[in-house]
């Protein structure tokens, strides 16, 4: 896995070596401007991660943490106000016009809500060729369409039965199955899926996130999974992310994660998923209070004004993200050891 990596400044998390890697971010800062008092929304707060070709990378949080603004700016919709983003080594960030635009079809984007994703207007057959027309892939519009009519029927759609229908006739998983095919037409390298199957049906979330991951091998693809279902994002990643008010506080993989969280919030994050069975009563310790507010975050550990273990040097000092355990990487003053209690003095 190549020698370790260079001490990581506070806040980032370089977690893997280079060898591999397909997407790297490097101190992605995203802010917005908010009111007339020249306030800003620091939505994304100098963060660094890197996904390995044929990963799934979990990014898990609660709302507002960042993390579909983290997608978002990977794919330079819009572009961060700083840091960069290589894709198979190339700075995304300095590119401009059609420079930029020429590497569109190698990064794309699986949205939350099927069904006003797509164009009501149009047939399906146009919304999943758009793309080829878009950068002139193909020969012709017959070529188009028979590549439209292949994904349909990858993604698991009758094609004689789709083709010229609307997205309003189609279910929401039918919709999403749609985005899917639009999403691989241009053979990308890399797809930002901002919780896809959120918005759908519990029986029908299954079925979706098979298909992504047929998907995944079939094409060899690069996956950034945005989610807030922790139980989703176990069964998807083969690491996780978890991001609390636009910083990465902890990244392991689903199992180590899952079992023994090193960081507070993640800790309590899991506790509060619902047990499955009803008749069993856990007494679990809970997130207290709300975020604070991304205009002005805390000074610090951003996780200091709701964590039972804060101490002084959580006011004064951003803690560094550092491993716990092979390939288990934390940032926290206190991390939790093997049964350690998150409410407990540290």
């Amino acid at each position: 896995m190549g020698g370790p990596r260079p001490q990581a400044a506070p806040g980032t998390a370089h977690l893997r070596p280079a060898e591999g890697t397909v997407l790297r971010v490097e101190e992605l800062v995203q802010e917005f401007p908010v009111g007339r008092k020249g306030l800003k929304v620091h939505a994304v707060s100098g963060i660094s991660i890197d996904v390995l070709k044929g990963e799934t990378l979990g990014l898990v949080g609660e709302s507002g943490c960042g993390k579909t603004t983290t997608g978002r700016a990977i794919l330079q919709m819009p572009p961060p106000v700083s840091g960069r983003v290589y894709l198979n080594g190339r700075d995304l960030t300095a590119l401009k016009g059609e420079e930029l635009r020429r590497l569109r079809p190698s990064m794309q984007m699986i949205f939350q809500d099927p069904i006003s994703s797509l164009n009501p207007r149009r047939r399906v057959r146009d919304i999943i060729a758009e793309p080829l027309n878009i950068w002139d892939i193909g020969a012709d519009r017959n070529e188009r369409y028979a590549k439209a009519r292949e994904l349909l029927e990858i993604v698991g759609l009758d094609s004689d039965q789709s083709m010229d229908r609307r997205p309003h006739e189609f279910s929401g998983g039918q919709c999403q199955r749609i985005s899917i095919a639009r999403a691989l037409i241009t053979d990308p390298k890399v797809i930002v899926c901002d919780e896809p199957v959120s918005a759908l049906d519990v029986s029908v979330q299954a079925s979706i996130l098979n298909l992504l991951e047929d998907m995944k091998v079939l094409y060899g693809l690069t996956l950034v999974f945005i989610s807030h279902d922790l139980a989703v994002v176990k069964n998807v990643s083969d690491r996780v992310a978890v991001m609390y008010l636009g910083k990465i506080c902890e990244v392991a993989g689903p199992d180590v994660l899952y079992s023994r969280p090193a960081h507070p919030y993640s800790f309590l994050l899991l506790q509060a998923i619902p047990a499955p069975d009803p008749d069993v009563v856990s007494h679990v310790s809970e997130v207290v209070g709300e975020p604070p507010s991304p205009v002005a975050p805390p000074s610090g550990c951003r996780f200091r004004t709701r964590c039972p273990r804060a101490a002084e040097v959580c006011v004064t000092t951003e803690p560094t993200i550092r491993e716990v355990e092979p390939n288990h990487f934390v940032a926290c003053h206190f991390p939790l050891g093997p049964g350690d209690d998150p409410a407990s003095a540290p």
